[in-house]
This record gives C-alpha cells, sequence and structure tokens, in this order.
C-alpha cells in the first residue's frame, strides 16, 4: 500500500513539472513572438499586435517582469505615434502603471525604473510642462536609480532623458541648459548611435547660441548609419533632422 501511495505521488510530482516546463515554455514562446512583432513596430500595427500579446502573458503569468517592461516601452512607442492627445494621455496613463508594476517585480533591474521614466515623462510633456511639474522628483528619483543599477541602459536613455529634461523646465523650477548639454554628452559618450541624443544636443545647443553646433549635431543624425535597435527610430529621427537643418540654413 505504501508503496502504491508513493508511486502516485511520483506520477504526480513528474505531472506538475512536466506542466511546469510546457507552462513555462509556452510563455517564452509568446514572449519571443511579441519580441519579433515589436521589431516590425515601424508597421504601427505590429507594435498594437505585441502590446496584445504582452498583455496575453502578463494575464497568464502576472509575475513576469520582462512581459511587463517591455509592454511598458512597446505602449510608449506607439504613445508617440498617436495624434489624439486624449488618446495619448489615457495610453500612457496605463504604461505607468505596467511600469509600477514592473518596478514592483523587479526593484534591483533598471527596465522597469527607466521606462517608468520615459512614461512619466511623456505624459507630462503632453499634459503641458507647467501643469506637469509635480512629476518632476518622480521622473528624477527613477532615472537616478536606472543609473545606479545601469546607466548603459536604452544606450545612454537616463542621462538622455535627464539632459532633455533640464532643457525642457523653466529656469525657475530647475532649468538649466548648461546642464542639459553636460549631461546629453554624457550619454553620447556612453553611446554615439541613438539619432535621438543628437537631435536634443542640437537644441540644447541653439537654445545657448551655438547654431554651428547645432547644425553639426543635425547633420551628423542625418549622415550616421542606424544602430540595429533603432531602424524605425533612426528614419523619423533622420527626417526631422532634415527639417530643422533647412531652417536654420534659410
Amino acid at each position: 500500500m505504501k508503496r502504491k501511495i508513493f508511486n502516485l505521488l511520483l506520477i504526480i510530482l513528474f505531472s506538475l513539472l512536466f506542466l511546469s516546463l510546457t507552462y513555462s515554455q509556452d510563455v517564452q514562446s509568446m514572449l519571443s513572438q511579441a519580441d519579433d512583432l515589436y521589431r516590425q513596430r515601424e508597421e504601427l500595427s505590429k507594435a498594437r499586435e505585441a502590446m496584445s500579446l504582452y498583455e496575453e502573458i502578463i494575464k497568464i503569468d502576472p509575475q513576469n517582469y520582462e512581459a511587463h517592461w517591455k509592454l511598458a516601452k512597446t505602449i510608449y512607442y506607439i504613445g508617440e505615434h498617436l495624434t489624439s492627445k486624449k488618446e495619448k494621455l489615457a495610453l500612457y496613463k496605463k504604461g505607468i502603471e505596467i511600469a509600477k508594476k514592473a518596478v514592483k517585480l523587479g526593484p534591483d533591474k533598471p527596465e522597469g525604473h527607466f521606462f517608468l521614466a520615459v512614461l512619466y515623462g511623456v505624459y507630462g510633456q503632453t499634459r503641458g510642462v507647467l501643469k506637469s511639474l509635480f512629476l518632476v522628483d518622480d521622473i528624477k528619483k527613477e532615472v537616478y536609480k536606472t543609473i545606479r543599477i545601469d546607466p548603459t541602459i536604452e544606450c545612454g536613455g537616463p542621462y538622455q532623458l535627464l539632459g532633455r529634461l533640464y532643457y525642457e523646465l523653466p529656469g525657475f523650477f530647475g532649468g538649466s541648459k548648461k546642464r542639459s548639454l553636460k549631461l546629453l554628452l554624457k550619454a553620447k559618450s556612453i553611446c554615439d548611435s541613438d539619432p535621438l541624443t543628437y537631435l536634443y544636443l542640437a537644441d540644447t545647443y541653439l537654445a545657448l547660441g551655438k547654431k554651428d553646433k547645432a547644425i553639426e549635431e543635425l547633420r551628423k543624425v542625418i549622415e550616421m548609419e542606424p544602430h540595429p535597435d533603432l531602424i524605425p527610430e533612426t528614419k523619423e529621427y533622420k527626417k526631422q533632422a532634415e527639417e530643422k537643418l533647412r531652417e536654420l540654413e534659410k
């Protein structure tokens, strides 16, 4: 009798292990599919498909850190390509909650903190800087946490984000174009293949009265080879750089 019970327990144990492995493989397969869809994000419908798949993974596995931060990143990308302010704000609010969950699931990992800061930033930018000054401390807190963990994440993204923050903030609320320049140059020293850093540098140089330096940064954007992870963004930023350069060279 004891042997039969022991054998039954073994069968149950192996069945649970098999189910656990199968479940893990299914989730990993879904993550790979979602990642592949995100790589095709230049077609916005693919980014939306990726978003839906990451959401499905979270329903299946609510503790999946990777799905949470990648969903937050995808939401940011989609939001940047919406035209309706109302839709943008609703999506960014959703992204903020997803990123907060990522932070809870991985407090010592950089991605959740970084994309929470990013989503705070674009949410505030969409509402209007003066209406969103209450978010500044939260943005800084998450950025500095990211820097402590991994300052190189997203091609020097933490310094890029801080640099832009100091550019956009009014001086009487702590904004500083000189501080912006220092931070953006730091981002560039970490990663010289993100065209957005160069676009931000151009704006900061212009604000500091350095038109020639601004033109130089814009030309670098136009001439640069796209980073493999930033091909859709580079195409967009090249167009922006060309438009800004035409205005400056009139």
